[in-house]
């Protein structure tokens, strides 16, 4: 653990099994110098993931979550995701352009959707770094780390790349305005994750009682597609969930329904682990 970062180890026989959180932290750091209302920019939150999979260690996995909020800089975006407009004389790094950058929502944010613009001055080039080194940089390498780990050690790794996501898109997602699943799984179509893996738990969930997508809209970033590899026993997913199942969007507060779907995620992580466990040798 760092003081940006927090590994929670298997609490019985570790399984080659991580699930993360990159986007539940709600840590503002003192340098973050924001303009936007802090409950409007806590709104880019995926408020509560952390606790909805807080028991996995108990089934064997490890949980890894960040501290930092994903609008100070954003784990599940590349270096390369980065907007020059936004820094006091440019990047001196490479720059692509993206969907998601063009949002405001590349590795530094720049607004929360419709919200606002989160900064009314240029960055400087210093404290980009400074967030890259102390955040996104340590997220990376604990995550890496775990699975050369697991990989090294039995041949193979599962990752459970783990969101939430607004109930309604608006004009600044790819699935404009409209009305989301209750769970969407992202596998890049197919190609980070093996597929009866995927399709089991799309299964646990709709036996559930669940709507579940795939790909649609989100299809996974950075997380998923790093560190997947399928052709080498590295398999990555990502699972987003509707807000409107466990919290209030607009006050960041569980709901009624929050030990409901607590409980649905519990039979479905348990699934995951069996299933990864027959695999153990």
């Amino acid at each position: 653990m760092t003081d940006q970062i927090i590994i929670e180890a298997p609490k019985s026989d570790p399984l080659p099994l991580i699930f993360d959180s990159p986007h539940s932290g709600a840590r503002y750091p003192d340098d973050f110098d924001h303009v936007l209302d802090r409950a409007l920019l806590r709104r880019s939150e995926d408020a509560f993931i952390d606790e909805l999979y807080d028991h996995v260690p108990d089934q064997g996995a490890t949980l890894l979550h960040a501290l930092f909020p994903r609008c100070y800089i954003d784990p599940n975006r590349g270096l390369l995701d980065i907007d020059p407009a936004m820094i006091d004389g440019g990047w001196p790094g490479e720059s692509t352009p993206s969907f998601k950058l063009d949002n405001g929502v590349g590795l530094i944010w720049r607004q929360v959707k419709t919200y606002g613009r989160i900064y009314d001055r240029l960055l400087s080039q210093q404290e980009v770094q400074s967030r890259i080194d102390c955040c996104w940089q340590p997220y990376h390498s604990a995550l890496s780390g775990l699975f050369e780990h697991f990989h090294a050690k039995h041949g193979f790794i599962y990752h459970v790349d783990c969101h939430s996501m607004p109930e309604w898109g608006d004009e600044t997602t790819e699935d404009g305005v409209t009305r989301r699943a209750d769970f969407v799984l992202g596998d890049r179509d197919g190609t980070t994750c093996e597929k009866g893996f995927s399709e089991l738990i799309a299964k646990t969930l709709r036996d559930e009682g669940y709507s579940v997508l795939f790909n649609e809209p989100y299809k996974g970033v950075e997380l998923v597609q790093r560190y997947s590899d399928p052709a080498a026993n590295r398999y990555s997913i990502q699972i987003e969930i509707n807000r409107v199942l466990y919290m209030d969007e607009d006050k960041i507060t569980r709901n009624e329904r929050f030990d409901a779907l607590k409980q649905s995620l519990r039979k479905m992580t348990q699934v995951i682990a069996d299933y990864v466990s027959e695999r153990v040798v």
